[in-house]
């Protein structure tokens, strides 16, 4: 009889275990399921604050005349509505990809401009939308560092990027480079110009105008 009761009992606990596990389970897809875990902060693969999604918290630039370009990263943001909120690559044709709305022209517009363009088209399914631009990575546009350097290669030209700023992303002069004969390459009207750089005299004060701001494509050379 002694024995009866304690296997009844043993198969009780075992079942009330058993519910509240399964009920756990349920409660954790249901929180998953309305989205309830509270938005986590994290580094993303650049070092970057990414949110639990991935989105980048601060934008790649704040310029407000940048211009867009194919292969840049925007953070397209229409208030409340989660599904047209995403973050979108600018294809190599200069367009973006949205839901209702299809293809937008991106490459060659302010974000400013941008964000109005994709509001104008969202009026036909939405009520006075609100979007905002924001660029989350530069890849239109890029300047180059070869030679001497700790990091020679392809950089990110981020708007105002002077020479001195540009040599820091290298990571600095290996031993045997003569800064003192850095010089910028850019194309002008067609033709390759060659603009001299003296890296001692410009951090003493001196010559800093050679201390130019880069445009795209110009070529940074340490000999």
């Amino acid at each position: 009889m002694k024995r009866t009761i304690l296997f009844f009992a043993a198969l009780i606990l075992l079942a009330s275990a058993s519910g509240a596990s399964a009920s756990g389970a349920r409660a954790a897809l249901q929180d998953k399921a309305a989205g309830k875990p509270a938005p986590s902060v994290a580094a993303g693969p650049d070092g970057a604050a990414t949110d639990a999604d991935g989105k980048s918290l601060s934008p790649a630039t704040t310029d407000p005349s940048y211009i867009i370009g194919p292969e840049d990263v925007l953070d397209i943001n229409v208030w409340k509505e989660p599904d047209m909120t995403r973050i979108v690559p600018v294809r190599p044709d200069g367009k973006i990809s949205l839901p209702l709305i299809n293809d937008v022209q991106a490459a060659g517009s302010t974000p400013q401009q941008l964000a109005g363009a994709v509001k104008e088209k969202l009026r036909k399914f939405l009520t006075d939308p609100q979007v905002t631009v924001i660029v989350t990575q530069i890849n239109s546009q890029r300047i180059y560092v070869m030679g001497e350097v700790l990091r020679a290669g392809a950089f990110p030209l981020i708007p105002g990027m002077t020479v001195l700023q540009a040599l820091a992303n290298a990571g600095g002069f290996s031993t045997f480079a003569d800064v003192k004969k850095i010089h910028v390459l850019r194309m002008v009207k067609g033709k390759r110009a060659e603009l001299p750089f003296n890296y001692r005299e410009v951090l003493k004060g001196g010559n800093e105008e050679q201390n130019i701001k880069l445009e795209p494509g110009d070529t940074v050379v340490v000999p």
